[in-house]
C-alpha cells in the first residue's frame, strides 16, 4: 500500500486535476490519496475567517458565495452531468457547514472559528476529486479525516492523539483497503474529542500523509509537487541549483531546522520511526525520478545545501552591572524568549554579552526588547540576513558572501552560519 499526497497547486484547475489521472491509475494498489484544498482556497477561507471574526459578516458572506460558485463551476467543468448533479447535493452540505461556521465566528475565539471555516476547503476538494476518479472507473472511497484523526483542542496547531487515531485509521481506512477500495481523504484537518474541526498547523497535509502511512504500514509516501525534486537551495533565490537524488531523514531535518522550506520535521518523524521512504516527485512530469528521503543513502556526498533567511534582526544583550553571562543570566534570557514563543535562529555569548539572531517580527521584537531592557542593555542590527550552508566548501562560502559585510560567523565541521548585511 502506498500513500500519495497532492497539494493545492496540483488541483488548482479542472485541467490540473484531470492530468493527475495517469499518475493515480498507474499506481500500485491499494492507494491512499491525501489532498489539500485546491489552489488558493485556504487563503480565500482565511480572509473569510478574518472578516467574520472582525464582525464584517456581510463581506464574509459575499466572499463565501464567490468561493461556493468557484467550486460549483470547477466540478461542472470536470464531471459528466449525472455525476455533477449527485455531487452538487453533497457539496451543498459543506457549503451549509461553512455558512454556520461564519455565523458563529467571533474574535473572542478566533483560532476556533478559523479552524471551523478553513477546514472546509479540503472537504470540498476531496469530494470533487473522489467523484472525478470514480467517474473514470477507478474504485475509490471518500473518508472524512475528522472521523480518523483525533486531536486535542489546540486550534490551528492541534496535537494528535496517536493511539486513538491509529485505531480509527485501521478500523475505517484499513477496512476499506481490505475490501478492495482505494481511499481519498483530506490533509491538514482532524477533530477534537468533542467533534470540533481542527487544523494541524504548518505543513499539515504532509503530516497527514505521513501519519496515514505510519498507522497503516505503507511501503512509501510520495508528495507530488510542481518541482522535479528537492534542490540544494531555493531556486527562487539562487541560480544554478542542483537536484538531490537521495537524502537522509537526518539531513532534511537539519535543513528544516535552519529555515529551509523543505519537509517539516513533524512529517519526517513518523516515517523515520517506521522506516518508510518519502519520495518528492513532479506531478507535471510523472516520468522524472524525483528525490527519495530515507534512513540511509548509498552515498554520503552532498552538494553545499544553502539556506538564506531574510528579514532578520541581530540583538546584542549586555549585562548592566558587568556580571557574567552564565547560568543565572542565561536562564533568565532563555525564559524570556520561550515565554514569547520566539525561535532563536543563531546564538552566541561572551563574558558579559549574549547575541541572538531572530526573525524580525515587529510586534514580537518590540515585546522582547521591552522585557530585556528591564535588566540588560540591548543593541540591534536591523535588516540583516542569515546564511546557512551545510557541507560548505571554500568556493561556495566565497560565492555566497562576496560583497557582503559579515556581522557574525559560526562554523562547525559541516555547517557554517553567517549573519550579514
Amino acid at each position: 500500500m502506498q500513500v500519495y499526497k497532492f497539494g493545492g497547486a496540483s488541483i488548482e484547475s479542472p485541467e490540473r486535476m484531470s492530468a493527475l489521472l495517469p499518475i493515480i491509475a498507474e499506481a500500485q494498489e491499494p492507494l491512499i490519496v491525501v489532498v489539500s484544498a485546491k489552489g488558493k482556497t485556504t487563503n480565500h477561507l482565511e480572509i473569510i475567517a478574518q472578516e467574520a471574526c472582525n464582525g464584517d459578516k456581510n463581506i464574509a458572506y459575499s466572499l463565501l458565495k464567490q468561493l461556493e460558485q468557484e467550486h460549483i463551476d470547477y466540478a461542472k467543468n470536470l464531471l459528466p452531468e449525472k455525476e455533477f448533479t449527485q455531487l452538487a447535493a453533497e457539496l451543498n452540505e459543506y457549503f451549509s457547514e461553512l455558512q454556520w461556521a461564519v455565523d458563529d465566528a467571533t474574535a473572542l475565539r478566533f483560532d476556533y472559528s478559523y479552524d471551523q471555516i478553513v477546514c472546509v476547503g479540503e472537504l470540498l476538494s476531496t469530494k470533487i476529486f473522489c467523484s472525478y476518479l470514480c467517474s473514470q472507473g477507478l474504485k475509490f472511497s471518500w473518508v472524512d479525516a475528522r472521523s480518523v484523526i483525533r486531536t486535542d483542542d489546540t486550534y490551528r496547531d492541534a496535537r494528535v492523539d496517536w493511539a486513538y487515531s491509529e485505531k480509527q485509521a485501521k478500523d475505517i481506512v484499513g477496512k476499506l483497503l481490505n475490501e478492495g477500495f482505494n481511499v481519498i481523504t483530506q490533509g491538514f484537518i482532524g477533530a477534537s474529542s468533542d467533534n470540533a474541526s481542527v487544523t494541524l498547523g504548518r505543513e499539515g497535509s504532509d503530516y497527514s500523509a505521513a501519519m496515514m502511512a505510519a498507522m497503516l504500514g505503507a511501503t512509501s509516501v510520495t508528495i507530488w509537487k510542481d518541482v522535479e525534486g528537492l534542490k540544494n537551495a531555493d531556486p527562487k533565490q539562487f541560480d544554478h541549483t542542483v537536484k538531490i537524488e537521495a537524502i537522509t531523514y537526518h539531513e532534511v531535518i537539519e535543513m528544516a531546522y535552519y529555515g529551509a522550506q523543505v519537509i517539516h520535521p513533524k512529517t519526517i518523524k513518523p516515517l523515520q520511526n517506521n522506516n518508510i521512504p518519502l519520495y518528492v516527485r513532479c506531478f507535471l512530469n510523472k516520468d522524472l525520478k524525483g528525490t527519495v528521503i530515507q534512513t540511509e543513502v548509498s552515498s554520503i556526498f552532498y552538494p553545499p545545501l544553502i539556506i538564506l533567511k531574510k528579514n532578520q534582526i541581530l540583538l546584542q544583550v549586555t549585562t548592566r552591572d558587568f556580571s557574567f553571562i552564565t547560568e543565572d543570566n542565561l536562564s533568565k534570557l532563555y525564559s524570556i524568549f520561550h515565554n514569547l514563543n520566539i525561535k532563536v535562529n543563531l546564538i552566541q555569548n561572551a563574558a558579559i554579552s549574549f547575541v541572538a539572531c531572530i526573525d524580525n517580527n515587529e510586534s514580537q521584537v518590540r515585546q522582547l526588547v521591552n522585557l530585556l531592557e528591564k535588566d540588560f542593555k540591548v543593541f540591534s542590527n536591523d535588516d540583516v540576513k542569515l546564511l546557512t550552508i551545510r557541507h560548505y566548501t571554500p568556493e561556495a562560502l566565497q560565492d555566497q558572501t562576496k560583497g557582503r559585510f559579515k556581522l557574525l560567523e559560526q562554523k562547525t565541521r559541516e555547517t557554517v552560519q553567517i549573519v550579514m548585511k
